[in-house]
């Protein structure tokens, strides 16, 4: 059976019930409790104060999924997750005021399944572009190469 790639994506951008533990146990239906994110192991809890977060940040929130390889026991999944920023966001360059503007974060999510659930991610995220979609970070547009670099001289 292919693993539910819609299902998770809609835990992090449809709306979750008030109740804290029902909110957790919808997530406990795809991922262990706790689960390893990026090494750090998190309670159904803190996914869900995650992705309230995330709801907060985004007005209605887009979801592209890119490519999706399911090996049985992993499964990477690329995607696009955009929306207008009218919440603070979390980043990894901290947090963002809101600012109205559309962002766009391009994200692989890498995936161990146990007993079909999720026990283990790694994740990495295109945060420099979203950032600069949010007008947090300036991005140079006409910087010099070096000689000797590819399109140098």
């Amino acid at each position: 059976m292919a693993f539910d790639v819609e299902g998770l994506l809609q835990l992090w951008t449809d709306p979750l019930p008030e109740d804290g533990a029902a909110a957790a146990e919808n997530f406990r239906r795809l991922y262990t409790d706790p689960v390893t994110v990026n090494g750090t192991p998190l309670t159904a809890a803190d996914l869900v104060t995650r992705a309230r977060v995330m709801q907060a940040a985004l007005e209605e929130p887009e979801r592209e999924v890119l490519a999706v390889s399911d090996a049985g026991g992993s499964v990477a999944v690329a995607f696009r997750l955009a929306g207008r920023q009218v919440g603070p966001l979390d980043t990894p360059a901290g947090r963002v005021a809101p600012t109205g503007r559309r962002i766009d974060v391009r994200i692989i999510d890498i995936l161990t399944l146990s007993d079909g659930l999720i026990s283990g991610i790694w994740m990495v995220a295109d945060w420099l572009t979203a950032l600069a979609d949010a007008d947090a970070v300036h991005l140079a547009t006409d910087v010099p190469q070096a000689a000797g670099t590819v399109g140098g001289t």
